[in-house]
């Protein structure tokens, strides 16, 4: 019994051997500006099919056997770079990808497998691509490129919403670096707030979803500002027809810490108001002043504490206002009248990604967003014989604040497998519409507020997903999110399955199959 046990323990030793099993990890990054890249592929030269694709924040993470390697690290416009070692323990390796344009008449191209991805629906764009496109006023724009999708449809003609399958402009989830946007409209809808030069990828995903997006019905718009460079400090300025932007980005201090700030804001106000001035004094001898105008400004910082720990913070901010200021006077009577109209959005978001070890990585996220629409009216009369004013003026101010508090996992245990799961909580503050007027005359003095107050509300959701690859033709990602809303001392709760597959029957063909359950509490 003994030399029989014996004999099979020495028959295991070298399958145990064999099956040791080591992680590489790392970050993949821009050589010119140090900026992670998202979806670079990593991969073993000599065994194509054992390999990962870096995640929203430049991580990956590859557990193999223990072999010799000829790790690669590639994305599109970018040189390969392969590092050959022999994996016998855990291993960190940073990739960092130059441009393939440094290499004289080469033309770097390529184009996604989508027969080999699982999941349905998702394009992704690239900025260069949303920059080449033809613009209106010279404005380029991420939501004009998104409503030339299939599946995608603009409103009115050159506004800046969309609709996705048959869904309204409200069951759009809109994220800027992982914070919702509620308002995405400048210039009543002919321009997006989105910052092209601000920006490092677009995506968008018209059904499947996979179980860490959740809240709307008919997509998701994934939308990442860059990081900034640590390499170099350098900017850029644009004029247009109506506005103009300056971009500046660089290391601070060192190449642990960089920055990136965007603005731009339109001159239409300045541009308008003078002639506008001098065609009301040529018709009649009222002083009138309008004016439009809208702003953005983009901004990010981000350091790196150690090879396991990075800090970003990134903000938005941008307004639209239209105004109108009338002056008359007569001989014995004067009158000031305005009217204004504005709107705009606050979104910030402080990120911290750790590793918790070659395998799992973690990402917390404290977001706050702020969206405000404020409509007012107002008119002063003066008799100058009597020296008597009446005043009336009427506001009308409605909003949305979202305090969020988010932690998404990302666990790699193998090439075939990856997990995530997370957890999110939401605390919303709506003023759905709140009326002030005050009338002050010699008789009457009013000033009161009416409408609807504050209501407090808490969104919630937990979830995971496991995305695995069955043999070298089946791929599927499966989870669950389970979601809920608390309003009014009452709870809604509601999962949310999902499910997508394909099967791959050729490197040209597949067969693919998705079912999601998506829940909405919000609604336009």
């Amino acid at each position: 019994m003994n030399k029989i046990i014996l004999i099979s323990f020495l028959v295991l030793i070298p399958s145990l051997i064999f099956a040791q099993k080591y992680t590489i990890s790392g970050y993949v990054e821009d050589a010119e500006t140090g900026e992670k890249i998202l979806g670079a592929n990593i991969f073993d030269l000599n065994n194509p099919g054992l390999g990962t694709i870096t995640n929203t924040y430049g991580f990956y993470s590859l557990t193999l056997p223990s072999m010799d390697l000829k790790l690669t690290s590639s994305f599109i416009g970018y040189t390969p770079v392969a590092a050959e070692f022999s994996l016998k323990k855990d291993t960190v390796i940073n990739f960092v990808l130059s441009s393939g344009s440094d290499i004289e008449e080469v033309i770097v191209s390529g184009k996604r497998k989508l027969a080999e991805d699982p999941q349905m629906g998702k394009i992704d764009i690239p900025i260069a691509t949303i920059k080449s496109l033809p613009m209106l006023l010279g404005e380029t724009d991420v939501l004009k490129a998104i409503q030339l999708l299939p599946g995608v449809q603009s409103g009115t003609e050159g506004t800046s919403g969309f609709y996705v399958r048959g869904g309204g402009p409200d069951q759009n989830l809109i994220l800027l670096d992982g914070v919702p946007v509620y308002n995405v409209n400048h210039l009543f809808g002919f321009f997006s707030v989105f910052n092209a030069d601000a920006i490092n990828s677009v995506s968008i995903i018209k059904g499947g979803f996979p179980a860490h997006y959740g809240g709307r019905l008919s997509s998701v718009l994934d939308i990442r500002m860059k990081e900034g460079n640590n390499k170099k400090f350098g900017g850029a300025v644009s004029v247009g027809l109506i506005s103009s932007k300056i971009t500046l980005e660089g290391p601070i201090l060192s190449e642990n810490t960089s920055f990136i700030v965007s603005a731009r804001r339109t001159y239409i106000d300045v541009l308008a108001t003078p002639i506008i001035k001098l065609v009301s004094k040529q018709q009649n001898s009222e002083d009138v002043t309008a004016g439009y105008f809208f702003y953005d400004l983009n901004g990010k910082i981000n350091h790196k504490i150690s090879q396991k720990d990075r800090l970003y913070f990134s903000i938005y901010a941008g307004r639209d206002k239209a105004y109108t200021k009338i002056k008359s006077k007569q001989k014995d009577y004067e009158s000031k009248m305005n009217f204004d109209l504005h709107w705009g959005n606050i979104t910030s978001a402080l990120r911290w990604n750790h590793i918790i070890n070659t395998q799992l990585f973690v990402n917390t996220a404290l977001t706050y967003s702020h969206y405000k629409f404020l409509t007012g009216i107002g008119q002063e009369s003066t008799d100058l014989i009597d020296n008597k004013t009446t005043s009336f003026d009427l506001e009308y101010f409605s909003g949305i604040d979202d305090y969020s508090l988010k932690a998404d996992f990302d666990y790699r245990p193998s090439p075939k497998q990856t997990i995530k799961f997370g957890v999110d909580a939401i605390g919303h503050i709506f003023n759905p519409g709140i009326n002030a007027l005050k009338i002050a005359d010699q008789a009457t003095k009013v000033d009161t507020t009416y409408g609807d107050g504050r209501i407090y509300t808490g969104e919630y959701a937990t979830y995971i997903e496991d995305e695995f690859r069955i043999g070298s033709n089946f791929k599927a990602n499966a989870g669950l999110r389970l979601s809920a809303f608390a309003v009014d001392k009452t709870a809604y709760f509601a999962p949310e399955p999902r499910l997508s597959a394909r099967y791959l029957i050729n490197s040209r063909w597949s067969v693919k199959a998705a079912y999601s359950m998506m829940t909405q509490y919000l609604h336009l």
